[in-house]
């Protein structure tokens, strides 16, 4: 997509450029979360995650509908996922972190779904034993979050089409071919499992006959607004969205954090020394190129991956991160020092995080569909 003199892509399969999500509202017709739609949440809930403060989730369709049906009919149920392309970076555990604190404020069942199957059309290297294999990794690091078997199924496509493929049947029904191409932009090469893939994608918005809110990274949008466009035709309700920013790559903010592009990654599974290297080595800085520069002019936090990381994930205290926004563009922090903080709060996040991966392979099973 090209805007003004600022050219970004982002598909459910590609993202690149740096992203205007300003434009991106605009151009995927969505919302952007207002303070209003703020206020009313943590009025409902009595309490507002720091990501939605931040704006790290942005956008929505919907939202108020579905606070409207909790507060006139009582419960719905929340739906989200991963594409298990390789192992989980901690880019992908942003929505899953706003899903377990909705699932824990609302009080709802919660669905995870692993596309094994669209990795496999979408990649010509995929083998379904691959894709396979990857979901059941993403599948650990989602339960390690905390997430309780009692209210939190997983599907894996391929494992589970007996619940997921009569709904799709449904759905696929209803969607055309011009749609679809018009949407994605599919050409004659586009192999038949892309084409319907959507359909599958679609299918857990409607396991439960309730209303569903749905969290993921914007780019996932298209898909969601095709079943928007569907509910109706299959006497559903319309899934409600919340959109999320892409955590950028170490390289800078341009890029996202893709397991494709080297040295772009954070695994969950790296070990403290891992960690200290890519930061140090990799993550773009947005100080100055000299320490008494620095310390003159200040740095620029906007583009400063160090900082951004503290941003979106790592620093859940306001107050502290605001003293660190001030310092840094003071010039009283320096870059090396910002770096050193986020490592730490990497690497202490981690610690925590791959002891509960090792409890949650244990306990795979019980969160699986039956």
């Amino acid at each position: 997509m090209i805007h003004d003199n600022t050219e970004f892509t982002v598909t459910p399969w590609k993202v690149e450029g740096n992203i205007d999500y300003n434009k991106l509202i605009n151009q995927f017709g969505t919302e952007r979360i207002s303070n209003s739609i703020l206020n009313r949440l943590e009025k409902v809930t009595g309490d507002i995650h720091f990501m939605l403060k931040r704006g790290v989730f942005f956008s929505h369709r919907d939202l108020n509908k579905i606070l409207d049906w909790y507060e006139n009919n009582g419960k719905f149920f929340i739906y989200t996922g991963r594409g298990p392309s390789g192992n989980t970076h901690v880019g992908h555990l942003i929505p899953w972190v706003l899903t377990k604190w909705l699932q824990e404020k609302f009080g709802v069942n919660v669905y995870f779904q692993l596309s094994d199957d669209e990795k496999f059309f979408a990649n010509k290297d995929a083998t379904l034993k691959s894709t396979y294999q990857f979901a059941y990794k993403n599948a650990i690091d989602f339960i390690a979050l905390g997430f309780k078997p009692d209210n939190t199924k997983i599907l894996i496509n391929t494992k589970n089409a007996n619940n997921l493929y009569p709904i799709a049947c449904k759905i696929a029904k209803k969607i055309n071919l011009s749609n679809i191409r018009a949407v994605f932009g599919f050409t004659n090469d586009t192999n038949i499992g892309m084409i319907f893939y959507t359909a599958m994608q679609s299918a857990p918005c409607f396991i439960e006959d309730k209303p569903v809110l749905i969290p993921l990274g914007i780019d996932q949008d298209p898909h969601f607004r095709i079943t928007r466009d569907i509910a109706p035709k299959i006497g559903k309700i319309k899934p409600s969205i919340i959109h999320g920013m892409m955590m950028p790559s170490l390289t800078g903010i341009n890029t996202k954090m893709s397991t494709s592009i080297k040295n772009s990654v954070i695994y969950t599974t790296d070990i403290p020394n891992i960690v200290k290297k890519k930061i140090n080595k990799y993550a773009f800085s947005g100080g100055q190129s000299d320490i008494k520069l620095h310390r003159e002019k200040g740095g620029n936090p906007s583009i400063d991956i160090a900082y951004q990381y503290l941003r979106m994930f790592f620093e859940p205290n306001d107050m502290k991160l605001k003293k660190i926004h001030d310092d840094y563009t003071s010039g009283k922090l320096l870059s090396g020092e910002l770096k050193q903080m986020t490592i730490k709060k990497i690497n202490d996040f981690l610690s925590s995080h791959q002891k509960n991966r090792e409890k949650a392979i244990e306990k795979i099973d019980e969160y699986m569909i039956k």
